[in-house]
């Protein structure tokens, strides 16, 4: 099974390597002994996330996740890279292509298949619902630093 490479840390980062998005495939996720999730990784642990987790999921041409679920607190963002396929939430269903991006509330029951004839690739972030203030939209800081390459 593919695994997460190390690519350089030091004390304020981290950076890993899934590998390529068309290899995605090669990566299982166990929920346990009967649920196996072809095509998807978890990545927040191998870089130490403190804040959100984030997945990255391939859907081979008529997958689905084949369940649908919520969270008890997290919020989470979809970002579909390639592919199209229908997302569902609450029982509404709706058309998803590379360049969508869902938001779901965390009681939000959702799900989502690959209609196309090519793999739906996905980038999941979950975090912690209604916890971003209008404030934080200005917590970034430029500093005078110079750029060295």
């Amino acid at each position: 099974m593919k695994q997460i490479t190390n690519i350089a840390e030091a004390a304020n980062y981290k950076a890993v390597n899934l590998g390529q998005l068309k290899a995605l495939s090669e990566y299982e996720l166990a929920l346990g002994p009967d649920i196996k999730i072809p095509g998807k990784v978890f990545g927040g642990s191998a870089l130490g996330t403190t804040g959100c987790e984030f997945s990255m999921q391939s859907f081979m041409p008529g997958t689905e996740t084949g369940f649908l679920h919520t969270h008890k607190k997290h919020e989470e963002l979809y970002f579909f890279l390639s592919g199209h396929g229908e997302f569902q939430v609450d029982g509404d269903v709706f058309p998803i292509a590379e360049g969508s991006v869902v938001r779901v509330s965390p009681m939000g029951k959702r799900s989502v298949r690959n209609t196309g004839d090519s793999p739906l690739i996905m980038l999941c972030i979950q975090y912690l619902g209604n916890s971003f203030l209008a404030e934080d939209a200005e917590d970034g800081v430029i500093l005078d630093d110079e750029v060295k390459w």
